[in-house]
């Protein structure tokens, strides 16, 4: 009787220590909204890139207008601030349910973490943007959140490090494929957090 009761405390302290160095509520779902939300986003592209006359999948090299160019930058703003929204929503949810604060020190820490290689990735691509190197943007852009969250691991799910692999990965290959950047781009935010989300709603709801 006293070994169970040992074990049973030493497994409420593991988890309570858990719980004060790792933001453990993000949810699984918000992965899975995320990237549906990538490839809702993908296929709008091609269909923006079809009504200007621009066949995406006959592997030419396509010049972009300032027009479209900003028409796309916009639908990356609007499929980050869902996949955002989407985040926060599911995984506040989870949080009240497990009855965990969603900000604390440790949320912090993890934002701090997380947001140093994005921001840094952010700034990278608006440079090749300014210097009209489009093909690499989609790119640059896996490869930064990949690291994003390898380095964001440290302060939640060790999982995540996985996800991260292979943007990284991903991002590396598509270097090599240069003008394929919206099909490398909706495997790797839409088909991996789908995929992603998957794997973690059924290991941790």
């Amino acid at each position: 009787m006293e070994t169970k009761n040992y074990h049973e405390d030493l497994s409420h302290i593991r988890s309570m220590m858990e719980r004060s160095s790792r933001f453990i509520s993000l949810s699984g779902l918000s992965g899975v909204v995320a990237g549906l939300t990538a490839i809702i986003g993908a296929i709008y592209v091609y269909f923006v890139f079809q009504r200007e006359g621009i066949s995406y999948l006959d592997g030419e090299r396509n010049i972009l207008g300032p027009a479209l160019v900003k028409e796309l930058v916009v639908i990356g703003i609007v499929i980050l601030v869902v996949a955002i929204l989407s985040g926060y929503i599911f995984t506040a949810h989870k949080s009240k349910k497990k009855g965990l604060k969603i900000w604390d020190a440790t949320t912090k820490r993890l934002l701090i973490t997380f947001a140093v290689p994005l921001i840094a990735g952010g700034v990278f691509c608006l440079a090749l943007l300014y210097h009209h190197l489009f093909v690499f943007i989609a790119p640059a852009t896996l490869i930064f959140y990949g690291l994003a969250l390898v380095s964001a691991e440290r302060y939640t799910l060790t999982d995540v490090k996985y996800l991260g692999y292979f943007e990284i990965v991903l991002g590396l290959i598509s270097l090599f494929f240069l003008g394929w950047g919206l099909v490398f781009w909706a495997i790797g935010f839409g088909v991996l957090h789908i995929v992603y989300g998957l794997i973690m709603h059924k290991k941790y709801k």
